[in-house]
């Protein structure tokens, strides 16, 4: 089976983007090191100038770049996300992922060459929605929520005439709004509008006398016990008690991989497989970037031999809501 799956790949370092590149991805999608992206963390992300060469550098390769400004802008001060469009379109992306509907209407008005993918962070997932992006704003693709099962998706693509790339590996978060601003309440700072979840200037890991404590803001998200193995704290993964059990109510500690169901996902008519990780290792980067490569050159000939569980969070791989059963 041959396939025009693109493979996309996070680069939060310059470092971690030549992983990528040198691994076998077909594009890389960063951000700048500010409050327009969604990863806005010490330590990560590009200036202008590592941004120029890093297209530089991609461009030779054959391989795309794809920048990220997909917090939504201060409305009193919204000079850099606009800044940040303009550098997309001064130094020649191959397209920018936005979720702000102001900053769609202003990349489409001012920068009328620019190609605009819509960010996760839009949580469009239904015909509707995409269909009035598209015509608004010619937006292009449409990452979709992880919300969606294979032949619901493959019904979308029915309904829609834009490109759509979905998840492939990594955290499973959905994007939700409401959770989002959970963040914003513990810590002060939340995805949408600082680009950052759960930073780790508001993380406490507590040794007590029955085992391990993870806080965030001052509240207690989780207890392990000895021979647990401690995840980050993060509201979505926090264990409750609920009517006398203990569980993950939002979201389990476990990791995207959906190399088993590529040929369902090539057959629904998916475009594009995005790799999250943009906060990762360029170790990480490098192998989880090889094993899907390998998948995707392989699909419909063999099984994806590499084991990429070892480096799932929890040391778990599911294919999520992809194979959802439940109604």
């Amino acid at each position: 089976m041959t396939t025009a799956l693109e493979l996309v790949c996070p680069a939060g370092t310059p470092a971690a983007l030549r992983a990528a590149v040198e691994a076998g991805a077909d594009a890389v999608y960063l951000g700048f090191r500010d409050e327009t992206n969604a990863r806005n963390f010490p330590g990560l992300n590009f200036s202008v100038a590592e941004l120029e060469g890093a297209i530089a550098y991609a461009h030779k390769a054959g391989r795309k770049v794809l920048l990220a400004v997909n917090t939504y802008a201060d409305a009193i001060d919204p000079t850099p996300w606009h800044r940040a469009i303009a550098y997309a379109s001064e130094l020649g992306v191959d397209a920018i992922i936005l979720a702000d509907i102001g900053l769609l209407a202003y990349a489409r008005e001012q920068y009328p060459d620019l190609r605009l993918h819509l960010s996760v962070q839009a949580s469009a997932s239904n015909a509707a929605a995409i269909n009035y992006y598209s015509e608004t704003f010619d937006v292009r693709r449409v990452v979709l929520p992880r919300v969606l099962t294979v032949p619901e998706i493959a019904k979308l693509n029915q309904q829609i005439n834009v490109e759509t790339e979905v998840f492939a590996f990594g955290g499973m978060c959905p994007m939700a709004e409401g959770r989002c601003t959970l963040s914003s309440y513990a810590t002060g700072q939340s995805p949408n509008r600082n680009g950052v979840c759960s930073p780790a200037s508001h993380v406490d890991y507590v040794r007590e006398k029955d085992g391990l404590t993870s806080r965030l803001g001052g509240f207690t998200i989780n207890r392990f016990n000895d021979n647990e193995q401690a995840g980050y704290p993060t509201l979505c993964k926090g264990r409750f008690q609920v009517s006398g059990a203990h569980g993950y109510i939002f979201e389990e500690p476990t990791s995207l991989d959906i190399r088993s169901i590529l040929p369902s996902l090539v057959k629904a008519g998916v475009r594009a497989l995005k790799i999250e990780g943009r906060q990762r290792s360029k170790a990480y980067v490098r192998q989880v970037v090889s094993g899907f490569r390998s998948a995707i050159d392989t699909i419909g000939t063999s099984a994806p031999s590499a084991n990429l569980a070892t480096i799932s969070e929890g040391n778990i791989t599911t294919t999520g809501a992809y194979g959802k059963k439940w109604l």
